[in-house]
Parts: C-alpha cells; sequence; structure tokens
C-alpha cells in the first residue's frame, strides 16, 4: 500500500515566519520557493509543505495533520512553545493498546496541527 496521505498543504500569512517555526519544532531544513503569487517549503519526504497563496487561509478549525514525532514527542512539544506556537491538547496516551501519545498545537500562523509519538 502506498502512503495515506498523498499532500498537505499548511496556509501560511507570514511564510518565512512559518518556515523557521517549522525548521525550528521538527529539526528539518525547509527551503523556500518563490513561484510568484505562491511560495512553498517543501516537507523532506514529499508529504507536503508550508504554502503562501492569497486564496489559502490558516485556521484552527480545518484538516487536522499530524507529524510523527518518533520517540521525540516531548521534545517537540518543548520546542513548540519555545518558538512562540501554543499547546492546545497536552500529551496525552492514546487509549487503544500500545498506539503511543498525541498532543495537538496551533502554530504562529494559526494552524491547529498535531503530534503523535511512540512515547
Amino acid at each position: 500500500m502506498t502512503k495515506l496521505i498523498a499532500w498537505v498543504d499548511i496556509p501560511t500569512e507570514n511564510f518565512e515566519r512559518a518556515v523557521e517555526f517549522y525548521s525550528r519544532i521538527l529539526k528539518i531544513e525547509l527551503k523556500g520557493i518563490d513561484y510568484g503569487h505562491e511560495k512553498m517549503a517543501c516537507f523532506p519526504g514529499g508529504e507536503g509543505a508550508i504554502s503562501y497563496s492569497p486564496d489559502y487561509k490558516p485556521g484552527k478549525d480545518g484538516v487536522l495533520v499530524s507529524f510523527n514525532t518518533g520517540n521525540d514527542l516531548d521534545g517537540v512539544i518543548e520546542r513548540v512553545e519555545a518558538n512562540n506556537g501554543t499547546i492546545f491538547q497536552p500529551k496525552t496516551r492514546i487509549d487503544a493498546d500500545e498506539l503511543g501519545y498525541f498532543a495537538v498545537f496551533i502554530d504562529p500562523e494559526g494552524n491547529k496541527v498535531g503530534l503523535y509519538g511512540d512515547n
């Protein structure tokens, strides 16, 4: 089976701020590409991007995308708070057997984003 999520756009109004935020909390290098009326900084696995377009509006009540943090959920939560994000749902154990933990945060653009981790 191929990966279930083909692409995710995380909308932004302040592209540079959003790219810096996600680069810091996920410890990845995101490089912005300017297409004129649209800007994108693609995730290294090809599953999506931080995106700016006049029609894209960030918001906390849209689709919830969750990043897999592996064994670094606590570290990512700390980096969210250190980089002007807000924890919306603190680290919570998933009730199903051995499915790990999740948390939800609000990024500096106003998007609600999930985190999933093993511990």
